[in-house]
């Protein structure tokens, strides 16, 4: 199971490689700041993605906005794969992906820089289970041939940030920015919308969203090296509301920052990175 959901995040790199490529114009990248050489990277990242969907089909068998959806993607399924990745009974089949996946964070931080973000927020990498990661979230993301499901026009930016040339709010495709001004901060209130349970999913609608815990109490922060919890309000059946916590991993290091992982649970289980797979069973909801 572990290792479908590893083959189905390879499916949808590398058709939404592709098919950004093909679906804008150069005019639209070049509007964007990315030039050929950019187009060249992307489209060799997806070949990449060639070579691990290959590697990965191996193991089992036979049977087995653009920019800113391109570095969420790889976000979380860099992250999801530390999350089972010692976990797996093959230690064989998990060395090959280790060296699969160490590629694909560095394609993220790619990604990262063409959006004209900061490309390493953090100190850590977060590691939740595949499960949380990957099977609600990729599933929505794979239509009925594994191709990936792409807004329109997403490639696009705002006019506003590109070469504004102003510290905190330029995103035009760089090195790196210094985005000092934060998309979120502690003490904020964070709303939550959620889907009941049933909810046929992925390819060929093949995947029913389900769960075995109880009404949500609480979210969980899975941040770098922490799982930290917060009080849910709920405000209706499938909706709620919690304060952002104001943590750090060490001094110096804010624990949320860059691209977030949360759930809703009924329990709020002490867990380290090692063990954070036992709280499936606890989990209402994933974000």
């Amino acid at each position: 199971m572990l290792l479908a959901l590893a083959l189905y995040q390879e499916w949808i790199e590398l058709d939404l490689f592709h098919d950004g490529l093909a679906r804008f114009s150069v005019e639209e990248f070049e509007a964007a700041g990315l030039t050929v050489d950019d187009r060249f990277l992307t489209e060799f990242m997806a070949d990449q993605d060639v070579g691990h969907a290959t590697l990965i089909t191996n193991i089992l068998g036979p049977a087995a906005p653009f920019l800113d959806f391109c570095q969420k993607l790889a976000r979380f399924g860099e992250s999801g794969v530390y999350g089972f990745l010692h976990h797996l009974d093959s230690r064989e089949a998990g060395q090959l992906l280790l060296q699969s996946i160490s590629t694909e964070a560095r394609q993220q931080i790619i990604f990262l820089q063409f959006d004209g973000l900061f490309p390493m927020p953090i100190w850590f990498e977060a590691n939740p289970a595949r499960q949380n990661a990957n099977n609600t979230k990729q599933s929505k993301k794979v239509g009925s041939t594994g191709a990936a499901l792409l807004d329109e026009n997403v490639v696009s930016k705002s006019d506003q940030c590109l070469d504004s040339g102003i510290v905190g709010e330029d995103c035009s495709p760089a090195i790196t920015h210094n985005r000092s001004i934060p998309l979120s901060f502690p003490g904020r209130k964070v709303y939550f919308s959620w889907e009941l349970p049933g909810q046929a999913v992925g390819p060929n609608n093949s995947y029913v969203t389900t769960t075995a815990a109880g009404a949500p109490k609480f979210v969980a922060w899975v941040t770098q090296l922490n799982l930290m919890y917060s009080k849910l309000t709920l405000t209706s059946n499938t909706t709620g509301t919690t304060i952002q916590l104001d943590t750090s991993t060490f001094e110096g290091d804010p624990s949320i920052n860059g691209t977030m992982f949360v759930a809703l649970t009924h329990k709020d289980l002490f867990l380290t990175p090692f063990n954070l797979n036992q709280i499936n069973p606890h989990v209402v909801v994933q974000q």
